[in-house]
């Protein structure tokens, strides 16, 4: 297991436990993230580090009973925190890097990932592994509850034209790892960047 893996193993099992209690008010913002993925009966879809599973009744809600709903996560203890508040009913938790999935080629859907771009050691190779399980025409969300500058002002820095969710950037990043943008938000009440599986 890489240093990156390590690192954020520690830094999300420390704060498992009570991470709903610091984020109580973020349900309706996942619930609207979620519709934006237009979502349908029987889909299959991925919420990529699923973290303590908050997306997962409004996935379910989305595709259904005969739809497919899998949360994975590289820390167990936030798979054991999704399951203590019954969110395993409605996706299968899976401890998995997403970095390198457990999942056939072209087998979903979409792909939800809350706040998963920050913490992936390879960003351009890592959101390419996320368009090799979706099929062409498929769906990617990266989502945060707040904007860009909202949550560099709660982890006190300061955001630079490097920033990787930058638009320009992100759009160039995902370009590259086989997604086209089509719409980018980033509001102090939310970020939210849409891209398509290409072909």
């Amino acid at each position: 297991m890489s240093d990156d893996h390590t690192h954020v193993r520690e830094f999300f099992g420390t704060r498992a436990a009570d991470w709903d209690r610091r984020f109580p008010d973020d349900g309706p913002a996942y619930a609207a993230a979620v519709a934006e993925l237009g979502l349908r009966e029987g889909d299959r879809v991925l919420d990529a580090g699923c973290g303590t599973g908050r997306a997962l009744p409004p996935l379910r809600a989305a595709v259904g009973p005969s739809g497919v709903v899998a949360g994975a996560d590289l820390t167990p203890a936030m798979l054991e925190a999704a399951a203590r508040a019954g969110r395993d009913r409605d996706g299968a938790l899976l401890v998995a890097d997403v970095t390198a999935l457990p999942l056939r080629s072209r087998s979903l859907d979409a792909v939800f990932a809350a706040g998963l771009i920050a913490h992936l050691p390879d960003p351009a190779g890592d959101l390419a592994e996320l368009a090799r399980v979706v099929r062409p025409g498929g769906v990617l969300a990266l989502f945060h509850p707040v904007g860009r500058a909202a949550l560099a002002a709660r982890q006190g820095r300061t955001l630079t034209p490097d920033d990787l969710r930058a638009e320009p950037n992100l759009r160039l990043l995902l370009a590259g790892s086989g997604w086209r943008m089509t719409s980018y938000a980033d509001e102090d009440a939310r970020f939210l960047a849409l891209a398509v599986r290409e072909g």
